[in-house]
């Protein structure tokens, strides 16, 4: 029966201390919170690595993530977690921003004791208003006009705010996209500019072509007038040159070359043949 009793006796007692010990995993922290006594809850926080052995009916651990955290606000089929901001000018932007971020691990034991919420928690309450006021705040000092033409200036400031609200908590920023979108009659102005100066392009290159080819049309005309002047340019002088080569004696010897030797005549009345001359 002692051997019985003793046995029994290890076995709680295993279980007692396994119960009573848990192991923190790498990027993680542990956060040790007292449950009953004088120190309870807030007033005792803790954190802790590695193997952590603690009273389970008196003790909890609890493990925060301290690798980087990916967490996107966006419209999705299980909701809509984008914001919609306005400007100064009340023109309305929606932003679906992306974070990036980490818990800085001694900052952990004062996040949880400040809002007792797991990450997740902390990404739908916390962090959600943090980057919704940044934008808000950031969006009021532009009109719409000003927003769209000092986007990556915007990026900055809104991430400045963001930061001077997380960082002081405990949370550090490791990366920050707004995913800006514009208002959809912003989108059809641009859409309309684009459109006109393609255009615009559009009718200069055809004024280019018209014109080059009226120049081309012009050489042409050009190029044929000057080509007939210089053909009767050239006829003209061969003309000149004939009549300076046709002496009568060249004429009179070109008579005589074609002559066939028979004589025309014609009956005078008074019987006299007459020679007439040919040219």
């Amino acid at each position: 029966m002692k051997r019985i009793l003793v046995i029994l006796g290890l076995v709680v007692l295993f279980f007692a201390m396994f119960s009573s010990c848990e192991v923190i995993d790498a990027g993680h922290v542990g956060v040790k919170v007292d449950m009953y006594g004088s120190g309870k809850g807030v007033n005792n926080v803790t954190a802790c690595t590695g193997w952590v052995f603690y009273n389970p009916i008196t003790t909890k651990v609890y493990e925060f993530p301290t690798f980087i955290q990916h967490k996107e606000y966006k419209n999705t089929e299980d909701g809509d977690n984008s914001f919609t901001v306005n400007t100064k000018d009340g023109s309305e932007f929606r932003v679906s921003p992306i974070l990036n971020y980490s818990v800085s691990a001694d900052k952990a034991p004062s996040i949880f004791a400040k809002y007792r919420r797991t990450l997740p928690e902390l990404e739908e309450g916390f962090l959600k208003t943090a980057i919704y006021d940044a934008f808000r705040l950031a969006t009021n000092k532009y009109t719409a006009e000003q927003l769209i033409s000092n986007r990556a200036l915007f990026e900055v400031e809104v991430r400045k705010l963001l930061e001077s609200q997380v960082v002081k908590e405990g949370f550090i920023v490791n990366q920050f996209t707004s995913n800006l979108e514009y208002p959809k009659s912003f989108k059809d102005a641009i859409n309309a500019k684009n459109n006109a100066v393609q255009q615009s392009l559009m009718a200069e290159n055809q004024v280019q072509t018209a014109t080059a080819k009226a120049k081309i049309k012009v050489a042409n005309a050009q190029g044929n007038a000057e080509s007939l002047m210089i053909n009767a340019r050239a006829e003209a002088e061969s003309n000149r040159l004939r009549q300076q080569t046709l002496t009568p004696m060249l004429l009179q010897q070109k008579w005589i070359e074609k002559w066939d030797g028979a004589l025309p005549t014609t009956q005078l009345s008074s019987g006299a043949n007459v020679m007439y001359g040919l040219k």
